[in-house]
């Protein structure tokens, strides 16, 4: 199967399942989205829980690489922090659909993909937090409670699907900056 077919499916997926979660969209929608028949559909896809998993673990893993290359670079940590924030919110303003899917739909994963999902996902939480605390340990923040400081920015970024659904005057850029604004600056010392 082509690539560029693969990513159609899995896009119109992503799609689908915000829009109808994914019990409610079923490989014969996902077909009739990208314009094939359901049964020509299994020659290009194994199956609707392969969708998710390409889904999930593709957020997951960029995150995570993202996560990598801050963590060896030399800025400091409320640097490394702002970078980490600036994904989070492009992922959500560019790649809405599928952080929405990984965020909400991570649930129905079979085993033992569901497991590891789940591990990658504490794992990334406890690194942020570790970050936290780095920033707090090297006087550069004010002491606040890591897991609370990591919650806050998640939840925080999560919000942007309510400017997703108004589609309000304020641009990307400003939604960006301004977020990155208020959740770094609420940690500056």
């Amino acid at each position: 199967m082509s690539s560029k077919r693969r990513d159609e499916i899995v896009a119109q997926s992503a799609q689908l399942f915000r829009t109808y979660g994914y019990n409610g969209a079923s490989m014969r929608t996902v077909a009739e989205a990208v314009g094939i028949e359901a049964a020509s559909l299994y020659n290009h896809i194994k199956s609707k829980s392969e969708i998710l998993q390409e889904i999930c673990f593709g957020v997951a893993n960029k995150f995570l690489t993202h996560m990598d290359a801050v963590e060896r670079s030399q800025k400091t940590t409320l640097q490394k922090l702002e970078d980490i924030i600036r994904i989070h919110i492009r992922m959500m303003l560019e790649e809405y659909e599928h952080v929405y899917v990984s965020d909400h739909e991570w649930k129905h994963l079979p085993e033992p993909y569901l497991s590891n999902f789940l591990n990658q996902r504490r794992s990334y939480r406890r690194r942020l937090a570790d970050l936290v605390q780095e920033g707090i340990d090297r006087n550069e923040m004010r002491p606040i409670d890591p897991y609370v400081a990591v919650i806050t920015f998640l939840s925080a970024i999560g919000g942007i699907e309510y400017w997703h659904r108004s589609r309000k005057a304020i641009n990307e850029q400003e939604v960006e900056n301004n977020m990155v604004d208020y959740l770094v600056g609420g940690l500056r010392k």
